[in-house]
This record gives C-alpha cells, structure tokens and sequence, in this order.
C-alpha cells in the first residue's frame, strides 16, 4: 500500500486522534530527517505485506528526481532577466509542470524527419504535382472483355502478321504492333511523341508561343520530312484532261517546272496545257498539228518553250510558250536521221539529244537547234538519260549494255552490263545523283548506284525490282528521290511505285479491283512531287495527289 494511503488511514485507528487531520505527506516531508512524518509510517509500512515494495520505491524515486529538477529549474531562473524568460515561454511554451510535455514535442518533428528523409527532393516534388488518383465513377463489363481482331481478312493488317498463328490478335497487342510498325516508318519515335522529354524554354517563352499560335489560322499539322514505306497517302483526281476528252492515246504528260500546269499531248494530233486543281483542272490552251500524230512532247528547262516530235516525220516542232508562235525545224545541218522520234532534254536546258538509228545518238545546242556532234555505240540505242548535273549521258543498248559518255568531250567513259538483261527499253537517273535505273525486256528493274556504274564493268544493283512480268517501257524519278515509278505498256495495270532508299512497292498502288489504269505509255511527277500523272491508251491522263507532299 502506498505511503500515502497507509496516512490516511491511521488516524482512524489511533485513541484520541482528531477527526479532521489528515497526514498527508507533502514532496519535502518523505525527504525529512529521522523525526519527521516518514519516520512515523515506518511501523505501519513494515507491518504491511512486501507485495510491491519495488513499484513504491520507483514511485519516491521518480518524485524525488522530479523535486530536484523543479529545484535546479528555480535556482537557475532566478539569474535569467525577464525578458529571457518570456522568451523562452514563447518558444518552449509553460513547461514548469510539464516537463515530458516538452520532450514529446521536441522529440516529435525528429522523427517525422526520419521518415522523409529517404524521399529525393525529386519525388517529394512528383508528390505534391500530382493529385491523388480518382476511382471511376462508373465501370462498363463489356469494356472488361477482350475483343479480338481478325487480320487475315484485312489487307492492310496482313502484312503485320509474323506468323500464321496470328489470325487473330487483341486490341492491346494490334495497337503495340501499330506502334512498331509507326515507329520503324519513322526510324525511331519522332520528337513529338515523347512524354518524358523536359521543355527548356521558360514560362513566358511558352506563353509568348501560344499566343502567337492563338493569333493566326491555318493547318497546323505537319508531316515527316522522309517518306515512310509501305502504304503511300494519295488521292485520284479528276482526269488532267477531262476538259478535252479524247479517245487516242496518250504519248506525253509533263508538269510545268515553274508554274501549276500540265501539259498532255497524244496520238490526236493535239498539245494542250491545263491549269491543276485537282477538281476541274481547266484548259488553257490546245495547240492543233495537223497530221502530226505526237511520238512525244515536253517542256524546255524553263518552261518557255514546248517541243514535239512525231511518229512518222522528222520535222521538230518548237511552240514559244512568251510568244505564242509555233517554229517548225524541218531540217538541222549535218543531222541525217529520216525520222525524229524520241529525244532528251538535259535538266540545266543547254542540250537536247535526238535517239537516231544504227546505235547513234546525236547533241544538239537547245538554244540555237544545231548541232553539236554524234556518238554511237554497239547495236541499237533502246533509251538515254542526262545525269542530273547534265555532264553525262547513259545510253541503254538492245544487248544489254549501257554505255557512259562525257558531254563535253563526247567521249565513252565507262560501259557495263546491266545484270540479268537480255536487251534494254528503259533508262532513268535520279535528280539527286544516287540511283540510275535501267529496265528490261523481261520485266525487271535494276537500281544501281551511280558512282559504281561510272567505274565497274559488272556492277551489283542495289535492288532487283520483279514486280512487272513484261518489259519495263517508263522509268520516272520523284524530285525528291523517294519514288521510282515503273511501268510497262505491255499488260494492263502494270504499274507500281517503289520507295526509296528501301527499294519497296508500295502495296495500296494501284488498286487492281478498280482497273481503271489500263495500259500506261508515260508518267510524270510535279515539281515538289505534291501530283502523279500516267497517260494510257483509253485517252485519259489520270491524275493523283500524293498527300505527303504539301506543295504542287
């Protein structure tokens, strides 16, 4: 029993004690020397059961240990000056009962510290950006579900099948597949697309951009700079001649260097120019040779003139587009070719090369229509070219060979076999001096590199197009040199385009259930390659926009 209650009750038991006094022992009493009231509770306590002699001694310990510090507390404020003091009930609060009090809070915040410490500056900052996930309002069991996709009955989802086990896939692995198929197109994951990447600018950098995008109108959305492979954004046009409709065939469809028209020329006797919408494609002008069946037409470098050259004559025609005059060539000196039928233009308008027979080939001045010398090679001349910087000319040859001649000095440079070619009927470069194209006789097209065919006998292609079973009659380069377009007069439909630098057809070109392509004898590209025009023998220049170009 405690000191305290063993007090209380003595009184009751001693003779003559009054009724009103109560021995309560005071912090400084249970410290008294031997004559005090703890002395005098020493016969109780000791008649008392030891049950719990440790619990009381902790207790007088822990009070004694508290009256020193209460005493240690006084004597060392009674020297603090009060302003001290007051400070110090502001800071620690009124501690004087209280002392764990105090402990407690001091003791506190270091833990939370603890806790927070092992947090970077970086996550803690994610923290506090980001509001706590909200729960759906309302869930959908159907979206549960996994819906599969069926792709063998999509042409377009076939190709990205890796197997056939994969008749079927989900949503989520069709669009993973989307995306690696997007981002193998792209060679990478464009700059747009990622999530994680941090802006530099500043606040008011980024508000300045916004506004100045709030402050205009237009088509904000821009497309890659590279063509990707595989399926080709186009659009069919109306006919580039649909305002002059005509059942002969076409020889010749060209795009203007410089201006928005198309010029399409064909066996009636006719040249007409056309303005290009891509929705009416008006007429400008039509100029009438009479019996003068056009073997082909094309324009001069600038575009000022327009020459023509027919099946069975080897008059020239020359229309000056400034003048409006037409300035026939019936004979140029020195030149005794019978027929003058197929001819080149070089791309920076100073020559112009006439096809003639017995392997010869002639260069003529474009300004003045003379003539400035012939070269010939073995067999006969099947097609010829400018190289793009117009310093060379390639001559394809009914053996298969093609021939490399130097313009200025008008001297063979290099001669090489094309590969697999039993004779040649088509030759192209392209604009930026990579590729030279030749096409034969068996439907195959091969893409070598220019630089290997000026210094190889037997040059390797860098890709065998056998996309075409008969002879390949029309080679074309976009501007860009991105696209070859390839095809044969031979068979209907026989026309594909193929990517470049991967050397791939574009499998949405043509569209075979359609069939209104029928037998292409020319193509050609607009100056950006924004048009793609092809002639056949129905009468019908057939004209499409190709959407990833912007420009005509």
């Amino acid at each position: 029993m405690p000191p305290e209650r063993r007090n209380r009750t003595r009184p009751d038991r001693r003779a003559g004690a009054r009724p009103d006094r109560k021995a309560r022992m005071r912090p400084d009493d249970r410290a008294a020397g031997p004559g005090g009231p703890l002395q005098k509770a020493a016969p109780s306590f000791q008649r008392k059961s030891p049950a719990r002699p440790r619990a009381a001694a902790a207790v007088v310990a822990a009070e004694e240990e508290r009256r020193l510090r209460q005493r240690n507390r006084q004597t060392l404020e009674e020297d603090k000056p009060a302003v001290e003091r007051c400070l110090e009930e502001l800071v620690f609060g009124d501690v004087e009962d209280d002392e764990d009090a105090l402990l407690r809070r001091l003791r506190g915040p270091r833990v939370q510290v603890q806790e927070d410490s092992g947090d970077s500056e970086v996550e803690n900052e994610g923290k506090d950006n980001f509001p706590p996930q909200k729960k759906p309002v309302w869930l959908d069991e159907e979206d549960e579900d996994e819906e599969m996709v069926d792709m063998m009955n999509n042409r377009f989802r076939k190709d990205m099948m890796k197997n056939a086990s994969e008749n079927k896939l989900s949503k989520d692995e069709l669009q993973k597949r989307l995306k690696e198929e997007f981002q193998h197109a792209m060679g990478g994951v464009p700059a747009w697309a990622e999530t994680n990447k941090r802006k530099t600018s500043s606040d008011d950098e980024s508000e300045e951009e916004e506004d100045d995008l709030l402050q205009r109108t237009g088509n904000f959305i821009s497309t890659s700079t590279s063509l990707p492979k595989g399926i080709l954004k186009m659009k069919h046009c109306q006919p580039a001649n649909a305002e002059r409709p005509t059942t002969a065939r076409i020889s010749s469809v060209q795009f203007h260097p410089r201006a928005q028209v198309v010029m399409v020329a064909g066996l009636d006797n006719a040249v007409s120019l056309f303005q290009v919408d891509g929705k009416t494609n008006p007429k400008i002008q039509s100029i009438y040779l009479e019996k003068f069946p056009i073997f082909k037409a094309c324009f001069s470098a600038n575009g000022e003139e327009v020459l023509a050259t027919s099946t069975h004559s080897k008059v020239l025609y020359v229309y000056d587009m400034l003048a409006g005059k037409l300035i026939p060539v019936h004979q140029v000196r020195g030149l005794k070719e019978k027929i003058v039928r197929s001819f080149e233009v070089s791309p920076d308008g100073s020559f112009l090369l006439i096809n003639g027979v017995a392997g010869y080939f002639h260069l003529l001045s474009m300004k003045t229509k003379e003539l400035l010398g012939s070269m010939k090679i073995n067999g006969r001349i099947a097609a010829s070219t400018f190289s793009s910087d117009s310093k060379k000319v390639y001559a394809s040859s009914g053996d298969g060979d093609v021939y490399v001649w130097d313009v200025n000095s008008r001297k063979c440079l290099n001669r090489f076999v094309d590969e697999g070619s039993l004779y040649g009927l088509s030759i192209a470069t392209s604009r930026n001096g990579q590729y030279v194209a030749c096409g034969s006789n068996c439907g195959v097209v091969n893409i070598y590199n220019q630089d290997s065919c000026l210094q190889e006998a037997n040059p390797k292609p860098v890709k065998a197009i056998m996309n075409l079973v008969t002879g390949v009659t029309s080679l074309t380069f976009n501007p860009t040199t991105e696209i070859l377009a390839i095809a044969s007069e031979k068979m209907k439909e026989a026309v594909r385009l193929v990517h470049l630098p991967s050397c791939t057809v574009f499998s949405n070109f043509p569209v075979v259930k359609k069939k209104n392509i029928s037998l292409v004898y020319t193509m050609d590209f607009s100056p950006r390659s924004g048009y793609f025009a092809l002639g056949n023998e129905k009468g019908k220049a057939l004209m499409y926009r190709l959407h990833h170009y912007s420009d005509f």
